[in-house]
């Protein structure tokens, strides 16, 4: 008996797993073996489960190696063209066989064996089945990019959803993943804070999520635009259908801070008066450092040179910071004044407001219908794909800022509470009470929203006030409280 080998293929495991195609394949080749009294070992069987589009198929590279030897089979037996091969490279490989080691292989159902002594004809028609083959793969993946464009411009992300979302296999949509979802969020807000590198970011989440993520996996989370509602598909940006994880705000910041605009600065300790004194001899910045851990002095940072500004214990600056809050003083009567004008600067303000959100509907209206209209030219063929592609991208990074401008305008101008006329007579009358009643730090953070650079020699303070506290300072100086018309300013 002439000794022979079997090859059969699949493309997927999904065939695979519904069970005929691989043994039908087999029976079929096992019945054509007996009547030509072939002889087919088990080792000479060799089965593929993947696509035959490109070369590198597992079983195939052994096959073709084991033809190669001296004493191998020479005869080959599938059951047709495109099961042997789909791509010109590995027609090739097999053409060299027949022609060097004479092998001969059996299209069982196409009815032809290939050898070096076969017709022409059936040669020829051989070639024909290639080619076929090649451009049924060929036409298979324009098919599949041109469904999946049409899909893409339907809105829907063609491919794997990103974490916080998952693809929908009934419905074909994507939708939010209730379970990740608010770790994606978490990510957004951390690194927005401006007070994480994308190594302390992957900390922080797995301390407090669990969650580990790569580095690099962490700055593609927090610039894919697609937790905005767009996607990226071919290189054209599409709006999506799904739903956005994320507000247009919150993404620019962290846009921001990758950008190093809003990064803060890390200090090793946080000093409650740093920043509010300059030294009074030369100028300098007056700076604060930690003694025995647990000790604060504040003292000139010596940039020209030393100078005889001493040594300041924390609790001495905050005492003498907190006794210029006491030149602060607003007459009830005044502060009416001041919330008047404020509410009346509110309710222009809020008018402003809205006429700017209708001028951004109106401009979002009209670009939308620009982009309509240009997407049924290029489906008529009036214009290039190409040139639609590099305008949509232009368009949709228009649409995408003015949607955030939007967002930003909607959220509604809430009144402070620092605009009733009880905070204003508190701030300004009992400054100083509240000072006495709040921690260092706290006392800092209040002196800094009244207080610039103010000077010291180590034992006087000379204020310089924010507005409009300088205002109030000066008018409470002068007793220039008359209730004149000018005071609105």
């Amino acid at each position: 008996m002439v000794a022979a080998i079997v090859y059969a293929r699949v493309s997927t495991r999904e065939q695979e797993r519904e069970g005929y195609s691989i043994p039908a394949q087999r029976k079929l080749l096992a019945g054509y073996a007996r009547s030509r009294a072939f002889n087919v070992e088990r080792e000479h069987e060799f089965i593929d489960i993947e696509s035959a589009k490109n070369p590198g198929r597992k079983e195939f590279g052994k096959m073709l190696r084991l033809l190669a030897t001296d004493g191998a089979p020479r005869v080959v037996l599938v059951e047709k063209t495109d099961r042997l091969y789909r791509n010109r490279a590995d027609a090739l490989a097999f053409e060299e066989l027949i022609e060097k080691r004479g092998i001969e292989v059996h299209l069982v159902k196409e009815g032809r064996v290939v050898g070096k002594n076969s017709r022409s004809q059936d040669k020829f028609m051989h070639d024909i089945h290639v080619a076929v083959a090649k451009h049924y793969v060929e036409n298979l993946k324009e098919e599949v990019k041109k469904g999946m464009r049409e899909k893409a411009e339907e809105g829907i992300y063609p491919g794997r959803a990103p974490i916080g979302y998952r693809n929908n296999s009934l419905t074909r949509a994507i939708d939010i993943d209730p379970d990740r979802a608010p770790t994606v969020q978490r990510i957004f807000e951390l690194y927005a804070s401006g007070e994480h590198s994308l190594v302390t970011l992957r900390k922080t989440v797995l301390n407090e999520l669990g969650i580990r993520l790569s580095r690099s996996y962490f700055e593609k989370i927090l610039k894919n635009s697609f937790y905005l509602g767009y996607f990226v598909w071919q290189g054209v940006e599409y709006k999506g259908t799904h739903a956005r994880l994320i507000s247009a705000e919150l993404f620019n910041r962290v846009q921001d801070v990758f950008a190093g605009r809003n990064k803060s600065k890390h200090r090793k300790h946080t000093f409650a008066f740093g920043g509010l004194l300059r030294c009074a001899h030369d100028g300098c910045a007056v700076t604060a450092e930690l003694q025995k851990g647990k000790y604060v002095y504040y003292r000139c940072s010596h940039g020209r040179g030393k100078c005889s500004l001493p040594y300041m214990r924390e609790q001495d600056v905050s005492d003498r910071l907190g006794h210029v809050l006491k030149d602060i003083y607003v007459p009830e009567t005044i502060a009416h004044t001041i919330v008047t004008s404020l509410q009346a600067d509110s309710t222009r303000a809020e008018s402003e407001r809205q006429q700017r959100i209708a001028g951004v509907q109106q401009r979002l209206a009209t670009l939308r219908a620009r982009m309509d209209q240009m997407y049924d030219d290029k489906l008529d063929g009036k214009i290039e794909e190409a040139f639609w592609g590099r305008k949509m991208n232009e368009w949709r990074e228009q649409e995408r800022a003015l949607e955030s401008e939007f967002s930003g305008l909607k959220a509604t101008i809430t009144a402070d509470g620092a605009l009733t006329v009880k905070r204003i007579f508190e701030l300004a009358n009992k400054a100083h009470f509240l000072y006495l009643t709040r921690n260092q730090a706290e006392r800092g953070q209040l002196l800094k929203s009244v207080l610039l650079n103010s000077e010291t020699d180590g034992v006087s303070v000379w204020p310089v006030y924010r507005k409009p506290f300088d205002l109030i300072f000066q008018r409470g100086k002068n007793q220039e409280w008359s209730g004149r018309g000018d005071l609105n300013s």
